[in-house]
């Protein structure tokens, strides 16, 4: 079956159904913490107790999240990933966790989730099995398993897509999504649809794709290595023109999770992450140790002014601007109220790199701005467009800039970006003394920045 005939049969579907995903929710892109990249499917309870997929590791998570300051900054989301159920369903068909590992129940964590001000997620699998052998959910188990997840109380479900074919696929995805509808509890929708079909149009309607999830997987899943990430984001990049429109509020991109804090990535990797995925306006979803957390890594995901540009109410996804042959990247984002944010991305391996440009060359329009230095938590008034600076990018590293016009609110409408985008649609940091913002004038008109 073609492409142009998958798509044909999935709009006689979709009349067919109530999806109406539009609940509210995932109005920006969810942040939250999952456990499979960091966890995997460790069910050894016996000799691994502090790691294994079970109710005392969500518990332990659940606490980290309330405490440490992760659900004031909008981590909210606790996601059960693979490996939670039994191998049996039960005597009514439904699904269940492994007795021995949670013996509470989904429910009874999902009370415990609750109290502490949080959400729970929960993953299911729409072929016969999951993706690491556990009972799957075919089509004619899409209805007990969305009341059964709602009656424990469950917000957000990830639905994967091991052992399942394009067909099944093309039926039971929008099948899910009415499903959950119907169940009258509102839950955030992750499909893994569009990875397993390539990621890219004609195979993937992502016009449709927006009316059934809140979010989706597009690409390969991230491992812990700069080498996996390079990848990701690479692929994005090269793609944004057929991803970038696909996003917007209540509908995101998900190019995996954040593994800052695991044994992959330096910290200016970090860095690279973190202001990517802000830029790109993915979820920030977190796989990682909670409970041990180095305070630099800590610093990279709490910093408030990374989180807000991810967060804006406006929700349009970034682009990357310029690939330079010296191996920097530039991506721009338009943000709300005529804000911008700069990412300067370094995939050198050798040393710091000494970037010269101006904003006029990025294309913002002539004026002065204010520059906020995100990772270093310095600032820079009275830049004009035309005045060239220089940004010095760590290998592997990056340079995010928070950009604000020196005008008058007044002469600025709030949905104006002040970027000259050919396509456009419509806080506080931790300071890091290991990379300082200093300015100065090297010459009339130019400015430094190291």
């Amino acid at each position: 079956m073609g492409p142009s005939a998958v798509s044909g049969l999935l709009v006689l579907l979709l009349v067919s159904v109530s999806y109406g995903l539009d609940n509210g929710l995932a109005r920006t892109p969810p942040m939250g913490w999952m456990a499979w990249e960091r966890f995997r499917c460790d069910t050894d309870c016996i000799d691994d107790p502090q790691n294994c997929i079970s109710e005392a590791l969500f518990r332990d998570m659940a606490d980290r999240l309330s405490e440490d300051g992760w659900r004031e900054l909008g981590y909210e989301y606790l996601i059960i990933d693979d490996c939670w159920m039994s191998k049996q369903r039960d005597e009514e068909g439904r699904l269940q966790p492994d007795p021995s590992r949670f013996p509470g129940g989904i429910a009874k964590l999902a009370r415990y989730v609750h109290d502490r001000g949080l959400k729970l997620g929960i993953y299911a699998d729409m072929g016969s099995h999951t993706c690491m052998g556990f009972p799957g959910t075919p089509l004619d188990k899409i209805q007990i398993d969305a009341q059964t997840f709602a009656s424990w109380g469950v917000d957000y479900l990830k639905f994967d897509g091991c052992h399942s074919g394009p067909v099944e696929q093309m039926f039971g995805y929008p099948m899910m999504s009415a499903a959950l509808n119907a169940t009258g509890r509102p839950m955030v929708y992750s499909c893994s649809w569009p990875a397993y079909l390539g990621g890219l149009p004609p195979d993937v309607n992502y016009s449709l794709l927006g009316d059934i999830c809140h979010l989706w997987r597009n690409y390969d899943d991230i491992q812990d290595s700069w080498d996996s990430l390079q990848g990701i984001i690479q692929w994005f990049s090269n793609n944004q023109d057929d991803l970038q429109p696909a996003a917007g509020p209540g509908r995101w991109n998900d190019p995996d999770m954040l593994i800052i804090g695991n044994f992959g990535l330096s910290l200016d990797q970090a860095r690279s992450q973190m202001a990517l995925w802000a830029v790109m306006a993915s979820p920030l979803i977190m796989s990682n140790d909670l409970r041990n957390l180095d305070p630099s890594m800590r610093a990279v995901l709490q910093n408030k002014v990374a989180i807000a540009i991810n967060q804006d109410p406006r929700g349009v996804q970034g682009r990357r601007l310029l690939q330079e042959k010296s191996r920097i990247d530039v991506y721009w984002r338009p943000l709300a109220h005529s804000h911008s944010a700069l990412v300067f991305l370094s995939k050198r391996t050798d040393m710091p790199y000494l970037y010269h440009t101006c904003l006029s060359k990025l294309n913002y329009e002539a004026g002065n701005y204010q520059v906020y230095d995100v990772f270093s938590g310095s600032t820079l008034t009275g830049l004009n467009s035309t005045s060239e600076f220089t940004v010095s990018i760590n290998p592997s590293g990056v340079v995010l800039w928070y950009v604000s016009p020196e005008q008058p609110s007044t002469q600025t409408r709030p949905d104006q970006a002040h970027h000259r985008d050919p396509e456009s649609t419509e806080s506080g940091s931790v300071q890091d003394k290991d990379s300082e913002f200093r300015l100065h004038r090297s010459s009339i008109g130019r400015l430094t920045v190291l």
